[in-house]
């Protein structure tokens, strides 16, 4: 089957494919936009609404001009006064509408492109996180987004009507004096001449400026989600020299971003007053002259102040413009990323085959391999122990197992058939993970142990779960019970009690594969006896893949897997290891604690062992 990730389709949305389109511009920013499926009955409706609103306006100079030529108290009428009122209402009326219409659109364009852009984070395989920060990745789901959405939002709607009132003005302009107008155009390349290559630099600050300020929110991340170690460590003052650095890096962005706006306003201002210097004199001369009349000139000075008013916002808007190009190169970056491939093969119909690996290997695209050629056959219902050095690949083998990770050859096999060939959602359905991190979701216990369930959980097979998890005994202390809340990543738990909760949620997966990566090497002794005994009901009739350094679990296996530097160099049950492998009996004598001065201890040794480890934990003396 083919592992090419499929487009997801989001409802109102195209698929998340970006058209071919050279980034960093505004085609892919358009691109963009076009693919969030702006409704454009409600575009055209504001943009009706803007046209009106800016077309009453520029009628009001007309009124002026007659009243200034014609004035006197006998000309004024109820009828002109009324006329006059109307005429501002209506101007206010559909202003309204348009901003608001204008805002909803920008408002709708923005939540589409977050939604898009966070079912694509979830999405996303594990290498694309191994290969970018947290930080950076919050980053653009929200200060990027941000962007976009101020652009749209907000200044979209003074460019639209500024372009109106701009060309509306010059056309009326145009009709009461051309001489005039034309002078004043002249005025207009003139300021390009400046604000053009200023937009250019402001638009290379801008991308230097999310960038750093990308790397900022990836500290924050980094500092604030570890605040215990780093209070532990007295390592506060290293942490605020980091966040001091990226402080003042954001600061000096700022002062540039600050110099450009500085030079842009007051070219504007000195454009503007220059055209008002001209018009005024010039004007005044045709007024004097008989050429033009006192009303016109009045009439042309407002028509000019609808000019000077938005070129101001247009500016702001090309500015905000090259801020949100930047940030929508970066966005289109996540969005081009390949996906995993949620759509496409076939459902698990019968789990419980053997499980097999066939030459398998793995290297990270800039590493040494991991794996290397690895071979072995697990029966279903049997425990297989995987053990070895610190650094041989074991977590990583777990990850291939969960399809985390693509082999770089080789292949994984249930039964006859490729695991590729499964269904992704349905594959990794059949498993069940306990960690030795044991990681909680911010909410109550019930949250928790029902994450991920499909269905509705009820309070019966919530207790149930609990129970053959040993975790109902600490639950029925709390005083909330099963909502109580846990903390952000359990951290109002001790380590015990979220194994516990941990192998609660697996129990009620009801998994058909189970893995347990180091589940107990991080409990104290007491609270490792009592997880044992909940990992042996989880454990039950299912097929058991161990990551271990405990010794029952090791003695117990029906197959242990020895791996040194990604090599598999022993496979057999405890016994056969001890007598063949000598890394092995080397591992159980430091490792799983083997009180052996150098001679093969027999199985009823070990197991006696194990026995008084177990004792010696609940506080009971061994025989």
């Amino acid at each position: 089957m083919s592992t090419t990730p499929q487009p997801t389709s989001i409802q109102g949305t195209e698929p998340s494919v970006i058209p071919a389109a050279p980034k960093g511009n505004w085609r892919s920013f358009l691109a963009l936009i076009r693919q969030t499926n702006p409704p454009i009955p409600m575009l055209i409706t504001a943009l009706i609404m803007s046209i009106a609103s800016t077309g009453v306006g520029l009628i009001i100079p007309l009124f002026t001009k007659n009243l200034v030529d014609g004035f006197s108290l006998d000309s004024l009428s109820f009828g002109q006064i009324a006329l006059i009122a109307a005429t501002f209402i209506i101007q206010t009326v559909a202003s309204g509408l348009s901003i608001y219409l204008l805002n909803r659109i920008g408002q709708q364009v923005v939540a589409k492109l977050r939604d898009r852009l966070w079912r694509k984070l979830l999405d996303l395989p594990i290498p694309y996180y191994d290969k970018h920060r947290t930080g950076e990745t919050i980053s653009r789901l929200t200060n990027d987004t941000g962007v976009v959405k101020s652009l749209i939002a907000e200044h979209m709607t003074n460019f639209f009507t500024g372009i109106i009132a701009v060309i509306g003005s010059v056309v009326v302009l145009l009709y009461l004096d051309w001489q005039m107008t034309a002078v004043m155009l002249g005025v207009i390349p003139l300021a390009a001449l400046f604000l053009v290559p200023l937009g250019r630099q402001m638009f290379h600050i801008s991308k230097g400026l999310q960038e750093e300020t990308a790397s900022f929110t990836t500290l924050l991340t980094q500092v604030l989600s570890e605040i215990r170690l780093v209070k532990a460590s007295n390592a506060e003052s290293r942490e605020y020299d980091s966040g001091k650095q990226a402080i003042n890096s954001l600061f000096r962005f700022g002062l540039k971003e600050a110099k450009v706006q500085a030079m842009i306003a007051p070219l504007m201002f000195l454009v503007m007053m220059l055209l008002l210097v001209v018009i005024v004199g010039y004007g005044g001369m045709r007024v004097s002259s008989g050429a033009l009349t006192a009303g016109e000139l009045v009439a042309f000075i407002l028509y000019l102040i609808q000019i000077v008013m938005p070129m101001g916002q247009i500016t702001t808007f090309f500015t905000q413009f090259q801020k949100a190009i930047g940030a929508t190169e970066r966005i289109i970056d996540i969005l081009d990323e390949k996906e995993e491939p949620q759509a496409g093969g076939v459902e698990v119909e019968q789990a419980q085959l053997p499980l097999a690996a066939h030459n398998l290997s793995f290297a990270y695209p800039s590493g040494e391999p991991i794996l290397k050629q690895l071979s072995f056959r697990v029966e279903p219902g049997t425990v297989t122990a995987v053990v070895g050095p610190s650094g041989s690949g074991k977590t990583t083998l777990f990850s291939l197992f969960e399809r985390f990770y693509t082999p770089t050859s080789g292949q994984i096999t249930l039964g006859n058939r490729d695991i590729q060939d499964y269904s992704l959602h349905s594959w990794r359905s059949q498993f069940g993970y306990v960690s030795q991190e044991s990681p909680l979701i911010a909410g109550t216990i019930r949250d928790n142990i029902c994450y991920g369930m499909s269905r509705e959980v009820t309070d019966e097979e919530l207790r149930r779960a609990a129970e053959m998890a040993y975790a109902d005994i600490f639950i029925r202390e709390l005083p909330n019970g099963y909502l109580t809340e846990v903390g952000e990543r359990g951290i109002k738990l001790s380590g015990g009690q979220r194994q516990r909760i941990a192998i609660a949620r697996a129990l009620l997966r009801n998994p058909r594969i189970l893995m347990l990566d180091e589940a107990t090497s991080s409990l104290d002794s007491k609270s490792e006896v009592v997880v044992q005994q909940a990992l042996q009901n989880l454990m039950q009739g299912r097929t058991t893949l161990v990551i271990a350094h405990r010794l029952s679990t090791v003695v117990d296996a029906d197959q242990i897997l020895f791996v040194e530097k990604g090599v598999l160099t022993g496979a057999g049950t405890h016994e056969e290891l001890l007598q063949t492998h000598k890394l092995y009996r080397e591992f159980a004598t430091q490792q799983l604690r083997l009180q052996e001065p150098g001679a093969f201890l027999g199985e009823d040794s070990l197991r006696d062992g194990a026995q008084a480890d177990a004792g010696a934990a609940a506080g009971v003396s061994a025989p």
